[in-house]
């Protein structure tokens, strides 16, 4: 469209050697043109300039000027920022219509409602209650959970308050993973596989319920017996600990006196194999002995019947306790070696066989006799 000046110029230009232009004059100007715009030429039947066509043109031209700062207001209410952590939920007449990304939008005022979700924070939950574990005991958790706003369609529209559910549903997950563990793994190595546990737990939860908040983090910072049974509590403790030490001790026992009954139980065993092997071969020799004197007997039984006899003689006297001596011829001196069955009495217990034939001294008295310690 052409300008319509009388000098056919730019009317928002000036020079450069006059300064700048009359705001006032632009204005008119600007409002003659949109009076032409909206049904008028600007110029009355005489021509322009014509006086009597002056009084409608005015009018025209404040309704323009009312109309276009009304459209400028009107689109300016439209303009809203979206920051950088922020993602803008654009609602028509009240219904989900698009999400908008960071930077300047603009929506249809009156009709466009637009909720600013924040999906870059990272929010914080501490709950803290008293619960019982699986072996009935009371323990008091401190539990911090970090979240997120990940998905803001649902999380505006599928529940109605999903801080509150988040909140609860906490609240469930960990007295359920509580009540599934016992005291003794809760207070010592179970804090973290607790921990690990519970968020799964509230994700999965949450997820069901379309909540849109995403869980990154559950931290058991604390969980402990209440302060009233404190006392009661380090008892049965201080109990656990000598129960383990005692065990210890007992296993320490055991390690040391099961090699050595094994060892002497093997021992008395081997002994005992030994004995049934000796047992066994002097059996097996007498027999063999006895089946050779059979032999000879049936050879010279008169020889041998003599040779056993004098075999036999000769082992009860070597095992008695008597001392015989041949007094024939008489005498009056008899010389008995004392010292040998004092020394041989005392060398050893079992009885010593003494030589078969001793002399004895005296008058021309010569005697023979088998000698034995005395008992």
């Amino acid at each position: 469209m052409s300008w319509n000046n009388d000098d056919n110029r730019n009317p928002w230009q000036t020079d450069r050697n006059q300064g700048p232009g009359d705001l006032d004059a632009m204005v008119r100007d600007l409002q003659r043109k949109l009076a032409g715009m909206f049904g008028g030429g600007g110029r009355g039947r005489g021509g322009r300039g014509n006086g009597a066509g002056r009084p409608g043109n005015g009018g025209r031209n404040i309704m323009a000027t009312v109309l276009i700062l009304v459209v400028a207001a009107f689109g300016l209410r439209g303009l809203y920022m979206v920051d950088d952590a922020e993602r803008g939920v654009v609602l028509r007449f009240g219904e989900f219509h698009a999400i908008t990304t960071p930077g300047l939008r603009w929506r249809i005022p009156l009709v466009d409602r637009v909720e600013r979700i924040n999906t870059n924070a990272t929010e914080r939950y501490n709950y803290r209650g008293s619960m019982l574990t699986e072996d009935e005991n009371i323990v008091v958790v401190d539990l911090v959970v970090q979240y997120r706003r990940t998905d803001p369609e649902a999380y505006l529209f599928n529940v109605r308050d999903p801080i509150n559910t988040m909140q609860d549903v906490t609240s469930s997950a960990i007295r359920e993973v509580i009540g599934k563990n016992l005291l003794d793994f809760i207070l010592t190595e179970g804090r973290a596989e607790v921990a690990v546990e519970t968020q799964s737990l509230i994700q999965a939860t949450l997820d069901s319920y379309g909540t849109g908040l995403t869980v990154y983090e559950v931290n058991l910072q604390d969980a402990n017996f209440p302060g009233d049974v404190e006392a009661s509590v380090q008892d049965a403790i201080r109990a656990r600990e000598d129960r383990e030490r005692m065990g210890l001790e007992a296993e320490a026992y055991a390690n040391d006196i099961l090699p050595r009954a094994r060892g002497a139980a093997a021992r008395e065993l081997y002994d005992a194999e030994a004995y049934r092997a000796r047992v066994i071969a002097d059996a097996e020799g007498e027999a063999d002995r006895f089946v050779q004197i059979l032999l000879e007997y049936e050879k010279a039984p008169g020889v041998t019947r003599q040779r056993m006899y004098l075999e036999t003689l000769e082992e009860v006297l070597a095992n008695s306790t008597k001392v015989l001596l041949d007094s024939e011829g008489g005498g009056n001196l008899i010389y008995l070696p004392l010292d040998r069955l004092v020394e041989r009495r005392t060398d050893s217990p079992q009885n010593v066989l003494a030589p078969a034939s001793t002399p004895l001294t005296g008058g021309g008295l010569s005697s023979s006799a088998s000698v034995r310690d005395s008992r």
